[in-house]
């Protein structure tokens, strides 16, 4: 098959590697042209991606996958077009801004020819595939969707870092206009996706046709959601038993334990472009979901709350030296997408302290494009504040951060036996240690 990839992020351009590496021709589609010659020449334009560079290394040069700007490069003759381009909420009104994604749909409409399967992939609130995406392309292109092209939503479910295992791991949801249209995404998928066997699944892994499009998209959105409302509770857990003088971790690991609970562990933040952005999507079209709203208010309030833990156990920050460790919404990935930091590092200059920012994935130029002072090992601070559970906070110790007189650990990943001696509390650990 040909087909077209639309918006090469950190979602699209694995995907078409995917598709490429399946023995399809892909050509993607993005606004940038530096991401467009990285990927000409075979380069990931971002680093972190597990198997992504070796992939773009043989698929490039093979011609199996290119780049280009020009939708009238990609689109026209195209068999499938898979569109990831991304979507923005406005975080005060919960609203979907769908700016960006207008664009790529006109563009993509104005050249689309018939025969050609359109699934978008970007997480959308429901109702938006039938009402916005169909009548936009029927318009502009003068096609009529069901008979010269079939459009269907099928989300992403994967995490970077780990895009292709997780293709193979999940199933793949469809949800389509009519019963042809998802024959046909059906048949498209299972072409250019591989999947591991499970025996934990109700039916075989694989593709899944939901039966509409609108329940492909509330399951999208009720998977991120029930995740944000589950660290919402699992946060509400941890600030009581601070409270009380209850380990928090034991408990959730006691009630695991029983299989009809899962709860999560608690943070100092929800952080990334799902977590914390599809509850506001959900709520766009459910305003009356009184429980997402809560534990989304919940969840977002921690940054704060942590930052008075620190106030509270001082006496005041005004004035103190602050280190906040971790400008990375989770350990490992180089992404701010909605992290911690920001609302971190905005309470304690409300509270008059002096702060700056450490993390291992980011030199001093990157930290200070986003807005925060880069911190350096061995210069003296009072207070130090984890943000991001990267794996080398695991070894730090007070020797690296001469003069701290309190360590606030906001996801439990130091190590208790380096900071003996130095006050340090740990989010849901019911007492200072």
């Amino acid at each position: 098959m040909r087909i077209a990839v639309v918006a090469l992020g950190k979602i699209g351009l694995p995907l078409a590697v995917q598709f490429a590496d399946q023995g399809h021709e892909v050509v993607g589609v993005d606004v940038n042209p530096a991401v467009v010659d990285k990927v000409n020449a075979g380069e990931e334009p971002f680093p972190g991606e597990a198997q992504l560079a070796e992939k773009l290394a043989d698929l490039v040069p093979a011609g199996r996958l290119r780049a280009t700007t020009d939708y009238a490069d990609a689109i026209p003759g195209a068999d499938a077009v898979v569109l990831v381009v991304p979507l923005f909420v406005d975080e005060e009104t919960a609203q979907p801004d769908f700016g960006w994604m207008d664009a790529a749909t006109h563009s993509l409409a104005e050249n689309l020819t018939a025969g050609t399967l359109v699934s978008y992939e970007t997480t959308l609130p429901v109702g938006t595939t039938r009402n916005r995406w169909k009548p936009l392309l029927e318009r502009v292109s003068g096609l009529t969707e069901g008979k010269d092209f079939h459009l269907v939503f099928s989300p992403e479910r994967v995490l970077t870092g780990r895009v292709f295992a997780d293709l193979r791991k999940y199933p793949k949801l469809v949800g389509a206009l009519s019963p042809e249209g998802a024959r046909v995404a059906t048949a498209f998928y299972e072409s250019v996706l591989t999947f591991d066997e499970r025996d934990d699944l109700p039916r075989p892994n694989g593709v899944w046709d939901l039966g509409s499009a609108e329940a492909a998209e509330l399951a999208k959105l009720a998977e991120t959601t029930y995740r944000d409302v589950n660290i919402g509770l699992a946060n509400q857990f941890a600030l009581f038993a601070d409270t009380q003088g209850i380990d928090v971790y034991a408990v959730i690991e006691a009630c695991n334990s029983q299989p009809y609970s899962h709860i999560h562990r608690p943070g100092i933040a929800v952080g990334g472009h799902c977590i914390p952005v599809y509850p506001r999507l959900y709520l766009s079209v459910d305003p009356e979901a009184s429980i997402v709203r809560e534990a989304r208010s919940v969840n977002a309030a921690m940054p704060s709350r942590v930052v008075d833990r620190a106030r509270d156990l001082l006496g005041d920050l005004d004035g103190s030296r602050v280190v906040v460790l971790g400008a990375a919404y989770r350990g490992g990935v180089k992404e701010t997408a909605f992290s911690g930091v920001f609302p971190t590092v905005e309470a304690l200059r409300a509270q008059g302290a002096t702060v700056s920012v450490h993390d291992p994935l980011y030199d001093d130029d990157e930290l200070r494009r986003l807005g925060l002072e880069p911190y350096a090992y061995g210069t003296p601070v009072d207070v130090a504040i984890v943000q991001t559970d990267h794996a080398e906070y695991r070894d730090l110790g007070p020797d690296r951060l001469p003069g701290v007189r309190l360590l606030v650990d906001g996801r439990r990943v130091t190590d208790a036996t380096r900071w003996a001696g130095t006050p340090r509390v740990v989010l849901g650990l019911g007492s200072d240690r």
